[in-house]
């Protein structure tokens, strides 16, 4: 299935997005700048302004100021049919009188497209999303995934400069949305199609993006890689919101090159608290905590949780409750102290007062 590649524009480009409802601004000064092929996810909790800036960016919503440009064009004043784009929805807005075949092709019948061509790109497509032996069955005659591969099977033969995708798996169960997601990244992988796709769920913003667009009330906290995003969190909030477990986060005072932690005194390496300031929050991943026989902290669990390859184990310092990661089972009815010791590598610090990332 050939999409437009061509690498001389940007898929997708925003400068000073912002978008207000009278006096309430909800989106706040959007920056973003999307390479052609790529598969950008807005992620973030309930309300944070995703979904309207998808809708701003499908014409859906009316942008306040800024710029915004698809394929190097600017289209913010173009109304949604002149945008070139193609939308997902959380609702599969199937017609059930329809077939799947007819349900596929409906846009191309509006556009007139010749019978012959039309049912060929049908086809084509049935085939990519693997439902091509379900093309004369109504919506009612398919599961929730199927109904799904429908949707973006509309989608999909339009052959967009940009597709849109507003959490599409939120109405499917676990196990369908994990399958749903591999079929997402494998459809992806085959046709290099540029997407924006909004989720609140971290999981799917980490296996399915290229980039990931982190929002906060309106606000980008960071744009990176899943990798950039996970080992190098801008501020508190990235690392507390992505990552599951999320990361440890527990208020800190530098000693010289030692962390204070309550009464649990870590010994970093040698010049480490050089420049930093006394106040921190000190931040570890879960997976970054080991048992050792030499640890960094003792501590007493709280709480064991097995999970099957692994367990959970919660502990507090202070009054905040932080969670190791360790491989295998342990017994849960036993909470003996026992010793972590701190990957320094994995390490990550925050400046107390503006809760942003320290540079080392």
């Amino acid at each position: 299935m050939a999409l437009d590649t061509t690498p001389a524009a940007t898929a997708l480009e925003t400068r000073s997005l912002k978008k207000a409802y009278g006096a309430v601004e909800i989106l706040h000064d959007i920056n973003i700048e999307m390479a052609q092929g790529e598969f950008l996810v807005l992620v973030g909790p309930s309300g944070c302004g995703k979904s309207t800036l998808l809708n701003c960016i499908a014409g859906l919503e009316e942008i306040t100021s800024g710029t915004l440009t698809i394929g190097g064009r600017d289209v913010t004043n173009e109304p949604p049919k002149d945008r070139d784009i193609a939308m997902v929805f959380q609702s599969y807005a199937l017609y059930p009188t329809m077939s799947v075949g007819e349900n596929i092709g409906f846009g191309m019948k509006i556009r007139r497209v010749p019978k012959a061509q039309a049912r060929d790109k049908i086809t084509e497509v049935a085939k990519l999303l693997q439902i091509d032996h379900l093309l004369d069955r109504r919506p009612s005659q398919l599961s929730g995934g199927q109904r799904q591969r429908v949707a973006m099977g509309r989608a999909l033969v339009r052959d967009p400069k940009l597709f849109l995708f507003d959490e599409p798996l939120s109405n499917l169960d676990a196990k369908l949305r994990v399958e749903m997601r591999a079929e997402i990244k494998r459809l992806h992988r085959s046709t290099h199609a540029s997407i924006v796709y909004v989720t609140h769920d971290q999981i799917e913003a980490m296996t399915l993006a290229s980039r990931i667009v982190v929002l906060k009330g309106g606000y980008v906290q960071q744009i990176g890689t899943p990798q950039e995003i996970y080992e190098h969190p801008a501020n508190t909030f990235v690392a507390d919101f992505m990552g599951s477990p999320p990361m440890n986060l527990c208020p800190a005072i530098i000693e010289g090159d030692a962390v204070r932690m309550g009464q649990h005194l870590v010994q970093m390496d040698a010049g480490f608290g050089a420049d930093l300031p006394r106040d921190v929050i000190f931040g570890v991943r879960p997976e970054h905590l080991v048992l050792s026989d030499t640890p960094d902290l003792l501590v007493t669990p709280t709480m064991i949780e097995n999970t099957g390859s692994e367990c959970y184990v919660l502990f507090e310092i202070g009054d905040r409750s932080l969670t190791a990661k360790l491989p295998g089972r342990m017994d849960e009815t036993n909470l003996d102290r026992i010793g972590l010791a701190i990957d320094r590598s994995k390490v990550s610090l925050f400046d107390a007062a503006t809760t942003d990332r320290i540079a080392r």
